[in-house]
């Protein structure tokens, strides 16, 4: 039961929590609608409601007919219910003004160009007669509207002017179109920063009034020359026609003086030249003679270079012939060295070679030292049986080997599963008496190998033992042979099969 309970206030408590942070995001969501900032160089207009008193609020204007309105300069203001805001960007901006052709207050056609900066007027009032009229309009409609104002003003007071007037004194002229332009501009909510004239010219190039405005000072200038002029020449007439004579004299006297200076002008001239040539000549000398001796040194130079460079070619080849020299001696060390490491290694190798020699014949002696003793050895008991026991004897034990040896040779063939044997035509002989022949070859094998190791020729003593015609007392002779070794020893019993196997093995 408790259980359940605190599962139904768990859910109860989650459900307002979730509420709880519904309502908290749409308060957040309506607080950040409804609250607005404004920069530096921003106004915010709200307009709607309940704005407030503004005798106590001096942010709401309100005007004649009770329309009302709230202008925020920096910071921020909530917007309640019903109410609206719009930015209004306080930046000035730049217009440029051309008119057309105007007439000044002489009736002389000129073109003004002027630069103005125009800015939304700061005080409150002037703030809210820009949101009355502009507000909403596009950048460009505003400064259309503006320009208009401006370029009316500027007519105005140039058609009022003298070009005189206006082109001698334009900071006046600036100042007069400010201060009837700004009077418009107030109603409209703006403010003129700056005005400036910026070019003043004829409206028809070909008058050229602005271009002739001094010509009527030049010309009363001009006037009084030529005046002054003429009242000269009238007087030199006067005289002229009144002293001839003197004046001839005059002239003569003149010319005389002329003719004086001329000729002390010539002869300046010849001693000035002369000197000038006396000081060429003696400049291109002094020229030459230093050229020269700068030729000399410069020669001079070139030899100390040459002698240095030879000099240093002379340490360079002693140098070089040093470097020959060690590396001469230590090639010839290196050589040296070499031979005697390679004729150490031949020594040794010699020597190694030569006791590996001596050794090996050595071995080789021992081993034919040994062999011939054994053959002597087994010749000697071969010797002694024949001398005991005859040919008969010999024969016998050689006679009861065979079968053994014989059964030794056909082991390996006893060890075959299976053959085939296939005959191939011919004269030879067929497979089957190949294997037979072989097994016999076998056999003779070792009357040869007997022979060479013993020196019995068996098949000599057989030949001899039977031309001799003992062929029928062959028995008999084992039979004596056998009894009288049953009355030798056991010792010399057991020498026949070891004199036996002793021939086997060689």
């Amino acid at each position: 039961m408790l259980t359940m309970l605190n599962i139904i206030w768990l859910t109860l408590g989650g459900i307002i929590l979730l509420f709880l942070l519904i309502g908290g995001g749409i308060g957040y969501f309506i607080l950040k609608k409804h609250y607005r900032t404004a920069s530096s160089n921003q106004a915010l207009i709200i307009t709607g409601p309940k704005l407030g008193n503004p005798d106590s609020d001096p942010r709401i204007f309100e005007d004649e007919n009770g329309r009302s309105l709230k202008i925020i300069r920096g910071g921020g203001v909530r917007l309640r219910l019903f109410q609206t805001c719009t930015p209004v960007d306080l930046n000035s901006f730049q217009i440029k003004l051309t008119t057309p052709k105007v007439y000044t207050a002489q009736g002389v056609p000129v073109i003004a160009d002027a630069i103005t900066s125009v800015k939304i007027a700061d005080s409150l009032i002037g703030i809210a007669n820009y949101a009355e009229q502009f507000l909403g309009k596009k950048r460009h409609e505003i400064e259309e509207e503006v320009s208009k104002v401006l370029g009316t003003n500027l007519r105005a007071i140039l058609s009022k002017l003298s070009v005189e007037e206006i082109n001698n004194d334009r900071e006046s002229f600036n100042q007069q179109v400010q201060e009837i332009a700004q009077k418009e501009l107030d109603n409209m909510g703006f403010k003129i920063t700056s005005f400036g004239l910026d070019d003043l010219r004829d409206a028809d190039e070909e008058n050229g009034y602005l271009d002739n405005l001094g010509r009527p000072r030049i010309a009363e200038i001009r006037k009084k020359a030529e005046m002054a002029e003429s009242d000269a020449e009238k007087e030199t007439r006067i005289y002229k026609a009144k002293n001839d004579q003197e004046a001839q004299d005059e002239e003569n006297k003149r010319l005389t003086v002329i003719a004086e200076s001329k000729k002390e002008k010539d002869v300046k001239e010849a001693q000035i030249k002369e000197e000038t040539e006396r000081a060429r000549a003696k400049a291109e000398q002094s020229y030459e003679l230093e050229k020269a001796r700068l030729s000399q040194q410069v020669k001079e130079e070139e030899m100390k270079i040459q002698f240095i460079e030879r000099q240093r070619q002379v340490e360079l080849e002693l140098e070089e012939q040093k470097r020959r020299k060690a590396l001469a001696d230590s090639n010839a060390y290196d050589i040296k060295a070499k031979a005697e490491a390679e004729a150490d290694k031949a020594r040794i190798d010699g020597e190694t070679k030569a006791l590996i020699e001596k050794q090996k014949g050595l071995a080789e002696a021992t081993v034919i030292r040994e062999r011939g003793r054994a053959e002597a050895e087994a010749k000697e008991l071969m010797a002694q049986a024949m001398e005991k026991y005859g040919e008969a004897a010999i024969l016998e034990m050689f006679m009861d080997m065979l079968p053994k040896y014989a059964r030794e040779v056909a082991q390996p063939l006893s060890k075959i599963e299976g053959m085939k044997v296939i005959d191939m035509g011919g004269t030879e002989s067929s497979g089957a008496t190949k294997i037979t022949s072989n097994v016999t070859k076998t056999m003779l094998g070792l009357q040869e190998s007997l022979k060479e190791s013993t020196g019995m020729d068996l098949k000599a003593m057989l030949e001899s033992f039977v031309s001799r015609g003992n062929v029928n007392n062959f028995d008999n002779l084992k039979t004596e042979i056998a009894v009288s070794g049953e009355e030798e020893d056991g010792e010399e019993k057991l020498q026949e099969p070891v004199i036996g196997e002793e021939k086997q093995d060689k």
